[in-house]
């Protein structure tokens, strides 16, 4: 039986980067049921809007599940763009991770004010963050030079 040999230029991932990309993926499947929650609960797919959406200066119930649901949306498809960058090894792709976690954390504590919190989201985020700062992660992306001590 031949046996494979081993590259002996190709990097060696460190451990964190398939950690990052799990919660990632487990953060985008938890933002697309926060999209289609509200919208199904209110029955928009079969009513349409039923209400306004401001009265005064002040969003609706309506219009704050409306607002909701685009952050999520928004937050969903540019964490899927991100993982496409952050799987491909590509240096954008770990800044716009950090800024991306970072966006998705103030939604989190946005949610978690209005007694809408979801722990998952939360643990996922700041494990991705985490993460993301490891020297040997910061070291593949090119953030870190390979000669730079972590501090």
């Amino acid at each position: 039986m031949l046996k494979r040999k081993k590259n002996p230029n190709k990097k060696k991932l460190p451990v964190a980067v398939p950690i990052i990309a799990a919660a990632t993926v487990v953060l985008f499947v938890i933002r697309l049921y926060q999209v289609y929650d509200p919208v199904i609960r209110r029955h928009i797919f079969q009513n349409g809007l039923t209400g306004p959406l401001v009265t005064g200066l002040r969003l609706t119930e309506l219009g704050s599940n409306l607002l909701s649901t685009a952050a999520y949306l928004f937050l969903a498809f540019s964490g899927l763009v991100v993982l496409t960058g952050f799987l491909t090894l590509r240096r954008w792709s770990w800044v716009l991770l950090m800024v991306w976690t970072g966006a998705s954390l103030t939604v989190s504590l946005v949610d978690y004010f209005t007694s809408r919190s979801n722990y998952i989201v939360m643990s996922a985020n700041v494990i991705v963050a985490f993460a993301l700062n490891i020297p040997e992660v910061q070291r593949v992306y090119k953030i870190r030079k390979k000669d730079e001590p972590a501090h």
